[in-house]
């Protein structure tokens, strides 16, 4: 019984460590526009955004808006966004190329905004 306790303590404490150590340091959380349709849509705009340890983006297909959360000493919101326009989604900061654009599934394409944004 007391080899069970020191079992799940080791356990516990192993898997904290894990835990702390996958969270982001120096953390600044913005939130900004990201156009986008569907669940698919959303898949890839954090799949192009997220860096592990580094940046972690949760995007809301209903409102367009996308919490962002990174560490400021590795990388910066333009860097985050610039990588979502190149995954072929337009931002409050990028426009994304026509060629990104139409390689996104049908559903995804979404109505795009003419105002001029920084160059691709």
């Amino acid at each position: 019984m007391n080899s069970i306790k020191k079992l799940l303590m080791v356990m516990t404490l192993l898997l904290s460590v894990t835990f702390a150590s996958a969270q982001i340091k120096n953390k600044t959380t913005e939130t900004v526009k990201i156009n986008g349709n569907c669940g698919m849509c959303k898949k890839t705009i954090e799949t192009a955004a997220n860096i592990d340890n580094v940046a972690k983006v949760n995007w809301n297909k209903d409102t367009k808006i996308a919490t962002v959360t990174y560490d400021a000493k590795k990388t910066n919101l333009d860097t985050i966004l610039k990588r979502v326009a190149d995954a072929g989604y337009d931002n409050e900061k990028f426009t994304a190329s026509n060629t990104s654009y139409d390689g996104l599934h049908g559903c995804c394409q979404y109505d795009r905004d003419a105002s001029p944004k920084k160059a691709k």
